[in-house]
């Protein structure tokens, strides 16, 4: 399994069949710290990547655009957790509402099209993304 050190900077750690941290013997080269992120940084990092990833679908076009729709709803997301105003209760609320309309738009044929879907799925992942590291910050 790969973790990301740092930005750019990936570390090989062995596969786990469960949990998100290496076990090591403590007082053996064991620093806790070492693989924890802070949420700005982890935002900012995601941040850096949805704007590429939606920067290059939009260059190339085509069926790509969808790529485009899915990461560029996810930028204010990043952008309002990198600059430390991400409010767990809000972000969980909303997540919630945006899975009840996910539901209610799919849950009896797929009363939706390619690009709304997209942009749908894409606000879902990114708040479950910052819900989910959030918590695990805590």
């Amino acid at each position: 399994m790969k973790r990301l050190k740092r930005f750019n900077e990936i570390v090989e750690q062995p596969h786990q069949a469960s949990g998100d941290t290496a076990v090591q013997t403590p007082g053996v080269g064991f620093d806790p710290t070492e693989n924890i992120i802070k949420f700005e940084d982890f935002s900012e990092h995601r941040l850096d990547g949805a704007t590429t990833i939606s920067k290059n679908a939009q260059e190339k076009g085509g069926d790509a655009l969808l790529t485009y729709h899915h990461f560029i709803v996810k930028l204010p997301f990043y952008e309002e957790a990198t600059d430390g105003k991400f409010e767990p209760k809000r972000a969980q609320a909303h997540y919630e509402d945006l899975v009840d309309e996910l539901v209610e738009k799919t849950g009896n044929g797929m009363n939706i099209d390619q690009i709304e879907f997209q942009e749908l799925m894409g606000k879902i992942e990114v708040l479950g993304e910052l819900l989910i590291k959030h918590q695990e910050l805590i």
